[in-house]
């Protein structure tokens, strides 16, 4: 497949919100599932038929578009990641090639627990507010204070970051310490950005002293910018998706992963730092 580059090939939603938007946003109005195909004004060049005609049918979980033009500005999907060599993934290329080749960008969201049904909404306000606050810098110059670390009044009264989407799961991790469920109160995490493919943050809480629960989540932005460093959203998310599984969380669960194990996942991700977009920066998380 060729680029073509021409966002010709793009197709404004109704303007005046008469296709079911959801909501509006900052000059945004987003909508709900929609197939490639509604977004996209016939086959383009260097796309062949059968291409097309499995893209086509694929969908994407929500679309923002320009309020006053219609013009899609990102098509959004959140859910599980396809298995390596199936047929889900071979669909999910074959999407990103198209929307390549019309220059749709797409903002891709991997978590088995994250689903645009219930976070959805919350993440595309977010990554909203955080492109029109990095776009307010005084002309070349970026905002002084990045978006993800203003600092403001938290729910719990402290001082910290109000753009840290995982506030209420460490707030909700220290009830659960304190009710017993789990072993200690602390959050943590890491993100890191795949030279070669998505950004990727983990989060996890100790549930027993030799056992934690564990979310990983994946952002691959095409031809996007999410206002805020992606591997950095990752990791909020992936703290999102603990404070989820948080709720039905049992020290005899057996989706919890062995603290020695994750350490040893840990250490095994070190060791490909030269594959990683700036390196390792957790090294004090390898040791158990």
């Amino acid at each position: 497949m060729t680029s073509s580059g021409d966002r010709g090939w793009l197709r404004a939603m109704p303007a005046d919100g008469g296709r079911d938007a959801l909501f509006d946003r900052a000059g945004h109005r987003v909508y709900g599932t929609c197939r490639l195909s509604e977004l996209v004004q016939g086959r383009p060049p260097g796309v062949t038929g059968s291409q097309w005609g499995s893209a086509s049918r694929a969908a994407f979980d929500l679309v923002v578009s320009a309020a006053d033009t219609g013009r899609p500005v990102v098509a959004v999907a959140i859910g599980p990641v396809p298995p390596a060599g199936s047929a889900e993934q071979r669909v999910e290329r074959l999407t990103d090639a198209v929307s390549a080749a019309v220059g749709l960008p797409v903002l891709r969201i991997g978590s088995p627990t994250l689903r645009a049904a219930e976070h959805g909404r919350r993440l595309v306000e977010y990554v909203v507010d955080a492109r029109a606050y990095a776009a307010g810098g005084t002309g070349d110059e970026p905002a002084p204070v990045g978006f993800r670390d203003i600092l403001g009044r938290l729910p719990d009264g402290r001082t910290g970051p109000v753009n840290d989407l995982g506030t209420l799961t460490r707030a909700a991790a220290v009830e659960a310490y304190v009710a017993g469920r789990l072993a200690d109160p602390i959050v943590r995490g890491l993100h890191v950005h795949w030279a070669e493919g998505p950004a990727e943050g983990w989060s996890w809480v100790q549930v027993r002293p030799d056992a934690c629960l564990v979310e990983r989540v994946s952002v691959t932005a095409q031809r996007f910018s999410c206002g805020v460093d992606a591997a950095r959203l990752a990791e909020d998310l992936a703290t999102v998706a603990v404070g989820e599984r948080l709720r039905a969380v049992r020290p005899d669960g057996p989706d919890l992963l062995a603290r020695a194990d994750l350490t040893t996942e840990i250490v095994a991700l070190s060791r490909r730092r030269d594959e990683l977009v700036g390196g390792f920066a957790f090294d004090h998380l390898c040791a158990d």
